[in-house]
């Protein structure tokens, strides 16, 4: 199992270069073609239409958008080609929501990567919870890229949440070729407030099951959080105290009266990660 087929998403924030090029590092060791989808929030003409003066405003706004639209897809064109990796610039559709265009052209990718929201950077925003309705509406993994640091390597030392469910369960399949090409693998037995921590046979099965795959090095590490510690800042303490560089993890979340909700682990996860991380769902 491989990934032949990525999705990266293009924006006109300050960490797109970053994403690509980490993109392109991914693409370069998988062998895969990968996409490039232009996506950036889009006010809708009928809040500008109510007021007047508002028209030009919103003309300004959407060649100002189209310029910088222009100006990330020749980019992408360029470190494609002084990667020399195979990929193509998805024209996405620009008179429809810019999430349901993304989310649409993410399921025929193995892997689709995203960026961390960013507070103090607007081009981030692309819509309402954006990271989260991607991970929960792709239908496949995707991979988080920080809002800082930079990332020579992903994958060389991998963290897996693991609660024994169903979400973890596919994001660790989904993050198979990471794990085989890995120098080393931890297995994190995890407990929250609802659920407590895997059984060892649990996690050694999971390990067996690694090592057939060809993951040459598995640990099981049990670790307690404090009483004032979540348990997706627990996640994230021990990543940074191994000094992992993916974090591997399901993604929990439901729909209700068309308001998403979260877990809390995910959500802290995807609000405070400073290691990429792999969500599946």
């Amino acid at each position: 199992m491989s990934y032949k087929t990525l999705m990266v998403h293009l924006d006109s924030s300050t960490r797109a270069n970053t994403r690509v090029s980490l993109a392109l590092k991914l693409a370069r060791s998988f062998g895969s073609h990968l996409y490039g989808v232009f996506a950036a929030f889009e006010p809708h003409p009928r809040e500008f239409y109510v007021m007047a003066g508002t028209a030009d405003y919103y003309d300004a706004h959407r060649k100002l958008r189209a310029e910088q639209r222009a100006a990330i897809e020749r980019l992408f064109r360029a470190e494609l080609a002084r990667a020399q990796v195979v990929g193509t610039l998805v024209d996405a559709d620009t008179d429809t929501d810019p999430v349901a265009s993304l989310m649409r052209h993410s399921r025929s990718a193995d892997l689709t990567i995203i960026g961390q929201a960013d507070p103090d950077d607007p081009e981030t925003f692309v819509a309402d919870q954006f990271a989260e309705t991607v991970v929960l509406g792709a239908g496949g993994p995707v991979l988080l890229v920080p809002n800082t640091g930079h990332f020579e390597k992903v994958g060389t030392r991998v963290l897996i949440g693991w609660n024994d469910s169903r979400e973890a369960a596919r994001a660790v399949h989904d993050a198979t070729p990471f794990i085989v090409g890995a120098a080393h693998v931890t297995i994190a037995a995890l407990s929250t407030t609802f659920s407590p921590a895997p059984s060892q046979a649990s996690c050694s099965e999971l390990a067996a099951t690694l090592a057939r795959h060809g993951a040459t090095s598995v640990d099981i590490a049990r670790f307690d959080r404090h009483a004032a510690e979540t348990t997706g800042d627990a996640l994230l303490n021990f990543a940074l105290d191994g000094g992992f560089d993916l974090l591997v993890m399901g993604a929990y979340g439901h729909a209700r009266l068309q308001e998403l909700v979260l877990g809390g682990a995910t959500r802290s996860v995807l609000l405070t990660s400073t290691l990429p991380v792999l969500m599946s769902h």
